[in-house]
């Protein structure tokens, strides 16, 4: 297979455009990179013998592509050719192709099978091929002239009508899931919104997309031309008919609730109630300093160009970790704002429109990026549903953070000595979700609205906020004494004593309950009949064991290993693995800690430990266990690193991926020569330690009865379990409906394995997603299981319901739920049998 080389002044811009083209192949095609250099003052720059290591790192006989950015990079890859074998310098090709187009087309075409020849002609061809898809021209100079691609009459073209059900239609997260999905295709995507009398747009736009106006009960016409039309349009269909995702029964909308203005006293601002809550402190002002945009001439337009997509993808390195970080703050559903985010900065109509300022204006980078924003936040002002005229401030939050890096200047961040109330004219997604609640008290802006996406993550951080004042308060001195009622949508300057009371006692009252709440997480979660049941917490890192105890963790369920992997080049040593396994058990204390083994493969592919040949399905592939027992020595140092660090902690080892009796009993041989290196150098470590599997194969489903026999534990991984069961790829749009936890068939082979599990006298848990979901938590405690391990977020609300219901009435339920026909009839059963207060 051909391998990729990428060179590039600046490794952050290296690593980006790898991840990138490695998802579009699933880590198929080996991409090796060539970037920066060891200088911390002046990390900018590339090395000849580096592009020569990252050559051979890749090197086959079906040869090599190497694909720069600017400058000395050339230089650099030429010479790197000189320190090569002859042999080996024939087959290493220096192509000109734009860098990411370039490096997509590339992997795409060598994944395909394509000979060196045809690869390198891909990579040439990426952006001419993109710019006659959008208008059947020959040269992307003239693609902005046109939106809309020309169908190609030899194609079939297919086209369905749909009702949009979810909520609030076509909003931004919604809208990110139907570009992504049709992106995945090589058809023609186009969209009518009918009820609207719309005109076509490209389904691969997120801003064209969105600005259809598109709200529930709206019918749509999508048309799909190309070889693929049929599949690209059932995937779709697929998200239309499960709502995107969203729970429309349970959607709560912001409280924009009747909002009763009343008269305002002296000092009393009226706004929005957007976060409910009290905040009684100083306030500080928050105003980012503007980015001045001066236009001027350029000459080197192709130069210019790659300057605009260098910033792009350091901005969407830096919104991937905004978006993981938000993900572990305030969950998965609200941090997918940031997925639009990205897919803004991959809008083809948005980059096509800058690209076309710079080439035929011949502009600079700055303002034929502002121009081009601003003419996409303009449709967003234009139209006339009020929920997508505020996704404007996305908008403009994408294209800040891009002019940002374009102008060299610093991001705003806010630091405060004391706890304070913020003061701003306006926060943006990524000013809100980088706020330290314990410092931030309250938030009062003279914009926004209760359903921006600020106003979410406000809410869903615990920030009380009023949206909305008068401007008058954006002159306050700082240091002023300020108290605002988020419930009510009111705010007071210096209030008076009777009011600054009244606050106070509201703020007592809510704290007290949150108080209680958090003393009710620390208790055992203990049913009314008195079935005690162990919730523990799945972590990825140091940090969230700290939040997990924090939250009332009576230990970690799941510990996965893959993070210490990710972001290097090669695998962390014992001692690295030991220091993290150390760290975590301390802050654990008495509480249990399993440890998962690496579990990598599928889903989860690492450069440097690549399985060596293209997998069809890698999830059918060789991953997890298979992957460890292939590899005993990457296997044998991480099992050394958790062995030692069990002296004084209750650490437990957890096997991923078990299908047989043969690789349960080929790792604990494995486990058994480890420990007697350890034994025979006078190292210490638990000689108890306990050894469980993960119960995420039908297989394992099948024969728990004889691996019950052979370990200690049972953790049922009903991510992969789900998936396995309904012969249905997670990933995959077109089947991932058909993977859900609650179907019968995989809540019968949980109850087949605690069943095995509790003859054999072991315990068995649970440490999927299926244990945060609070409608399941009667069905889980009915089947009989021991634990339910889940995100540190997750586990006062599973204590809460926990403590509200009965085992017998949950053994009750759980006996309905096999009986069902669908995952849908059991969802309808548990909200029907489940009291839920209030």
């Amino acid at each position: 297979m051909v391998g990729i080389v990428i060179v590039s002044h600046s490794k952050q811009l290296a690593l980006g455009v790898r991840e990138l083209a490695a998802q579009m192949v699933r880590g198929e095609v080996p991409i090796a990179i060539a970037a920066g250099i060891e200088d911390p003052e002046n990390p900018l720059g590339t090395d000849p013998i580096q592009v020569s290591e990252a050559i051979a790192a890749v090197f086959s006989d079906d040869g090599v592509l190497v694909l720069m950015d600017l400058g000395s990079a050339l230089l650099s890859a030429e010479m790197a050719l000189e320190f090569l074998p002859e042999e080996q310098r024939q087959k290493v090709y220096l192509c000109e192709a734009p860098l990411v187009e370039g490096a997509i087309a590339a992997v795409v075409a060598a994944a395909a099978g394509s000979n060196i020849q045809q690869v390198m002609a891909e990579a040439r061809g990426a952006l001419l091929a993109k710019a006659t898809q959008l208008g059947g021209v020959s040269s992307p100079a003239s693609v902005v002239d046109s939106h809309i691609p020309a169908s190609n009459p030899e194609s079939p073209t297919r086209e369905i009508r749909l009702i949009v059900s979810n909520r609030l239609g076509l909003h931004a997260r919604p809208a990110a899931q139907f570009v992504a999905t049709a992106a995945r295709f090589q058809s023609q995507i186009l969209v009518q919104n009918l009820t609207r009398n719309s005109g076509l747009v490209r389904g691969d736009s997120i801003n064209q997309v969105t600005t259809l106006g598109v709200r529930q009960g709206h019918e749509l016409l999508i048309t799909a031309t190309g070889s693929d039309a049929d599949a690209a349009l059932a995937a779709l269909q697929v998200l239309f008919a499960t709502n995107f995702g969203d729970d429309n029964a349970a959607f709560n909308h912001p409280p924009v609730l009747q909002h009763k203005v009343t008269p305002a006293t002296d000092g009393e601002l009226s706004g929005i109630p957007a976060s409910a809550g009290v905040a009684i402190a100083p306030v500080v002002h928050y105003q980012p300093a503007p980015i001045a945009v001066t236009e001027y001439h350029v000459d080197d337009t192709e130069a210019e160009w790659q300057r605009l997509q260098a910033a792009i993808h350091i901005a969407r390195q830096e919104i991937q970790a905004v978006f993981s970080q938000a993900s572990f703050q305030i969950g998965d559903a609200e941090a997918a704002i940031f997925d639009a985010h990205l897919l803004f900065l991959e809008d083809p109509v948005l980059l096509e429109a800058a690209y076309g300022r710079i080439l035929e204006q011949h502009i600079n980078a700055e303002a034929a990026w502002q121009g081009a924003v601003d003419e996409v936040a303009t449709s967003y002002r234009t139209l006339e549903d009020s929920y997508l005229q505020e996704r404007v401030d996305d908008v403009v939050d994408v294209g800040q953070r891009v002019m940002r890096l374009l102008t060299g200047n610093a991001p705003a961040n806010l630091h405060l000595e004391s706890p304070a109330i913020l003061v701003a004219s306006d926060l943006t997604p990524s000013d809100t979700v980088g706020l330290d609640p314990t410092k931030v008290l309250g938030i009062c802006t003279t914009s926004g609205s209760a359903t921006s996406h600020s106003a979410i993550i406000a809410r869903t951080l615990g920030i009380p906020a009023v949206l909305g004042v008068d401007a008058q308060v954006l002159y306050l001195a700082d240091g002023t004494l300020m108290a605002l009622d988020g419930e009510s949508g009111k705010a007071w300057v210096e209030p008076e004593l009777d009011i600054l009371e009244q606050l106070q006692a509201k703020r007592e009252a809510w704290q007290t309950a949150q108080q209680q709440a958090r003393a009710t997480a620390h208790q055992p979660a203990i049913t009314r009949d008195g079935r005690q049941v162990s919730v523990f917490a799945n972590i990825g890192s140091i940090a969230d064991v700290q939040v997990a105890v924090a939250n009332g963790a009576e230990g970690v369920g799941l510990l996965r290993t893959e993070f210490l992997y990710l972001d290097r080049t090669s695998a962390p040593t014992e001692e690295e693995q030991l220091a993290v396994y150390q760290a975590i058990a301390q802050v654990l204390e008495h509480r249990p800690l399993m440890i998962r083994t690496l579990d990598i493969g599928g889903d989860k592919p690492l450069p440097y430990l690549r399985v060596g040949f293209p997998e069809a399905n890698p999830f059918l592939g060789w991953r997890g266990i298979r992957f460890c027992l292939g590899n005993p020595e990457v296997f044998k140092t991480q099992l050394r690193a958790i062995l030692r660090a069990s002296v004084g902690h209750e650490i437990k080892i957890m096997l991923p991926m078990i299908a047989t009796l043969t690789e349960v009993r080929a790792a604990k041989a494995i486990l058994g020569e480890v420990q007697a290196e350890l034994k025979q150098a006078g190292i210490p470590y638990d000689t108890g330690i306990k050894l469980g599997i993960m119960v995420e194969v039908p297989s394992a489903v099948v024969m728990a009865d004889r691996l019950a026999a052979e370990v200690d534990f049972f953790s049922i991984g009903t991510n992969d379990l789900s998936q396995y069961v309904m012969a249905g790829d997670r990933t995959n749009p077109r089947v991932a409906n058909l993977v859900d936890a609650l179907h019968p068939a995989v809540l019968r082979m949980v109850k087949q394995t605690v069943e095995a599990g509790h003859t054999a006298g072991i315990s068995v848990g649970l440490c999927g997603e299926l244990a945060a979901d609070p409608l399941a938590t009667a069905i889980l405690l009915g089947l009989g299981l021991d634990e339910l391990s889940v995100n540190p977020q997750s586990i006062p609300a599973i204590k809460q319901g926990i403590h509200q219901l009965s085992l017998a009435e949950s053994e009750a339920i759980a006996a309905s739920a096999l009986q069902q026909d669908s995952a849908q009839q059991v969802k309808e059963l548990i909200s029907t049998s489940v009291n839920r207060p209030g």
